[in-house]
């Protein structure tokens, strides 16, 4: 069903070749533009042309990527399902909405029809045709709106069926794109976490060889300090001064 609306989208878009483009850019992966001209047998301006036509309406996505020997970009396209699928059940809520209006057209107001010429007048134009086809000069006949609007009610039920089918494949797509966010989301916590825990056995290795390195020149200076102690030191000699007592008991002498 999904690839059915898909071909719909590209076919209102582009035209014909809608199943083959739809199939060579359906998946997650973008595809070379020069194997899409190779697919459809078109040149590269034709393919480009038509990609840039359904990229106009946000219904694929491209990259580029430089060619490092020749210089140039080749660009790589994707169908945007999810766009692609929203620009669909736009446009059939649009014709629901205009087949409605004519539906209660036809249910509150006088058609006429020329049956030689098969053609339709609504009820003001046939009053200024005076209810006479210009073409072949028959006077017109009512037209029986019932059986329009029953065929009229048919393709809106239709319609209908088909948006709630949309929309289910819109919410199937959400979901899977969805999924696919919540890999990139944790993969790229994983790297995170990873990318911590390394960063924790380098700083845990730093602090280690720290470690070693102070625990080396511990003992080294513990030597030094043993050296320094062992030398004799020069023993001090006491100077007696004289005291000033003494002094005193030889000037009382005198």
């Amino acid at each position: 069903m999904l690839k059915n609306f898909l071909n719909e989208v590209i076919s209102i878009v582009v035209g014909k070749p809608s199943d083959s483009i739809v199939r060579l850019l359906e998946g997650d992966k973008y595809v070379n533009e020069f194997i899409i001209a190779k697919k459809l047998d078109l040149t590269i301006n034709q393919t480009r042309n038509i990609l840039y036509k359904i990229s106009d309406y946000g219904l694929v996505s491209s990259i580029r990527k430089k060619d490092k020997k020749k210089g140039w970009y080749t660009y790589f396209w994707k169908i945007e399902v999810l766009k692609s699928l929203e620009f669909l059940k736009e446009l059939t809520i649009k014709n629901i909405t205009q087949l409605r209006n004519q539906i209660k057209s036809r249910e509150t107001k006088g058609f006429y029809v020329c049956e030689r010429c098969n053609i339709e007048f609504n009820e003001e134009n046939a009053m200024l045709h005076d209810f006479t086809c210009n073409e072949c000069g028959e006077v017109f006949t009512v037209k029986d709106n019932e059986k329009v609007i029953r065929e009229f009610k048919k393709n809106e039920d239709k319609l209908v069926n088909k948006l709630k089918l949309i929309e289910e494949e819109i919410t199937t797509e959400k979901a899977r794109l969805d999924k696919i966010k919540m890999k990139e989301l944790k993969k790229i916590e994983a790297e995170k976490l990873k990318q911590r825990e390394e960063k924790r056995r380098i700083q845990k290795e730093a602090r280690e060889k720290l470690k070693k390195e102070s625990s080396k020149k511990k003992p080294s200076e513990k030597k030094s300090s043993k050296k320094k102690s062992s030398t004799p030191s020069k023993p001090k000699k006491n100077i007696k001064k004289p005291s000033k007592a003494k002094d005193k008991k030889k000037s009382k002498k005198k």
